[in-house]
């Protein structure tokens, strides 16, 4: 009988962790944000290498969210990928998040609106910086605790 729970344990796990993966891939996919990234950057011929690379690290992030792992290795060089990690976790994260913000046209929608004409790109950086300064508040207050 407890084989029988370990099985549908690992069941319903991989059922719902392929149901998340689908709906965030179909939200990615929905906003463009690969096409996007290729057209800004002008890297539209490595198409391919950016899905592989959103892909793999996916599948990376997943695993490694799974299991808890010990490398010993220098405090410098640990330094190191967590910043390494770190950065590319918010390229990610900012490049959806604009994406996301230029299909629902909410910074043209927002600056019509306040009849903004000037300081449009103070706007954006201040917005960016205030992510930026909340998240190494919380992960500097998490790290205390």
């Amino acid at each position: 009988m407890e084989i029988l729970k370990i099985c549908g344990t690992v069941l319903f796990g991989l059922a719902s962790g392929g149901v998340i993966a689908t709906a965030v891939v179909a939200f990615v996919t929905a906003i463009g944000v690969v096409p996007r990234l290729a057209q800004k950057t002008r890297t539209e011929s490595h198409i391919r290498l950016f899905e592989e690379a959103i892909l793999f690290g996916g599948v990376l992030g997943s695993v490694l969210s799974l299991n808890s792992f010990s490398v010993n290795a220098p405090l410098v060089l640990g330094n190191l990928a967590l910043v390494a990690w770190g950065l590319a976790a918010g390229i990610f994260y900012g490049s959806l998040a604009m994406s996301l913000t230029e299909v629902l046209d909410v910074i043209p929608i927002m600056t019509r609106r306040v009849r903004l004409k000037y300081g449009l790109r103070a706007i954006v950086i201040a917005i960016a910086g205030g992510k930026m300064a909340g998240s190494f508040v919380y992960f500097l207050a998490m790290n205390m605790s």
